[in-house]
């Protein structure tokens, strides 16, 4: 196993290599002059060349590269245009409440998708089955910000269950950033109950596609198992329905819906903008599309490098888990 996430660990370094150039240089070849935005109209050309000149921009687009990342490697990602900090400051500060509305999201993915998809496959051609299929197809179809103006609408409007946006007002003793987690580690129950309220929203807004391909994926993996040697086979010997479904179809049905599982946390990492946008959530999604908008070249590179080291990692652990369902991925690599 160790030799196989050793593996595994080295195929993430040219991914990871080939994104930093390839959105640097997109960064820098984009439309629109960054510097005369953040200086305004009535900046001189003499105080455009200084500023150009302070953050390098005269460079060759090689040696841009290079500085860049050699001051990544030592925690300096550049100084943001839109707060005049370093980027990773600002993704240090921000990251955390993506991350932590991205997990929640996913947990009610999983939560949701698996048990449904069973169903669905278990009783194939019922009303169950017609009834999560419809509902699969209409969580991938519906547009996630529409899904949140509507949840808005209904919890927070009509019926005043829940708050509309931000993170909550009572803020526990910041730890790991992740508030649901800090609010535990120092007992501020307050804290806790404030922000579950405020991340039940945008969480289920985010989860719903996930949520839906987890199902349908699941459903038909479920399906290709039904009639193997093995299942017949337990079902010759007597062995309770809930068993093979569960103990054994649901394992071997499992392994394929990790990829997708794998895949949706770094796309819910890069879409998750349009929930954080609706709901005035302060995460990193959001300050990353400001930073295309005022072509923070910086924060750009830095928010990309970020989502890609979170995909890189998220197909890692998949990878991992595949080997331990599949003992026969491992010993074939």
């Amino acid at each position: 196993m160790k030799e196989f996430i050793i593996k595994r660990t080295l195929h993430i370094i040219p991914v990871l290599l080939g994104l930093s150039i390839l959105i640097f240089a997109l960064s820098r070849i984009m439309p629109g002059d960054s510097i005369r935005l953040k200086l305004g109209p009535e900046a001189t050309q003499q105080q455009i060349e200084a500023m150009e000149e302070e953050m390098g921009l005269n460079d060759p687009l090689p040696v841009q590269y290079w500085n860049y990342m050699k001051g990544a490697f030592q925690g300096d990602m550049g100084m943001s245009l839109q707060s005049n900090r370093n980027v990773a400051i600002d993704i240090f500060e921000t990251f955390p409440a993506t991350f932590e509305l991205i997990i929640i999201a996913m947990a009610i993915s999983i939560a949701i998708g698996v048990p449904l998809g069973v169903i669905s496959a278990v009783r194939k051609d019922k009303w169950e089955d017609h009834s999560t299929r419809i509902v699969a197809l209409s969580g991938i179809a519906l547009p996630k910000f529409w899904v949140a103006i509507m949840l808005q609408i209904v919890f927070a409007y009509w019926f005043s269950l829940l708050p509309v946006v931000g993170r909550g007002e009572i803020a526990p003793t910041t730890i790991t950033g992740l508030r649901l987690l800090d609010s535990l580690i120092t007992l501020n129950f307050d804290a806790f109950i404030t922000s579950v309220k405020h991340i039940i929203l945008p969480s289920i807004a985010l989860s719903i596609a996930t949520t839906a391909q987890i199902m349908r994926l699941t459903r038909s993996n479920m399906l290709n198992q039904l009639n193997k040697d093995y299942i017949l086979a337990a079902r010759s010997y007597g062995l309770p329905k809930g068993m093979i479904v569960y103990k054994y179809m649901l394992k071997n049905a499992f392994a394929s819906t990790l990829t997708i599982i794998g895949l949706s946390f770094g796309a819910l990492l890069g879409n998750a903008f349009l929930v954080e946008a609706v709901f005035g959530w302060p995460g990193m999604a959001q300050y990353g599309v400001q930073g295309v908008i005022y072509k923070d070249y910086n924060a750009i590179v830095g928010v990309t490098l970020v989502i890609g080291v979170a995909f890189a990692v998220a197909n890692l652990i998949v990878d991992v888990l595949y080997g331990i369902l599949d003992p026969r991925i491992k010993y074939d690599s």
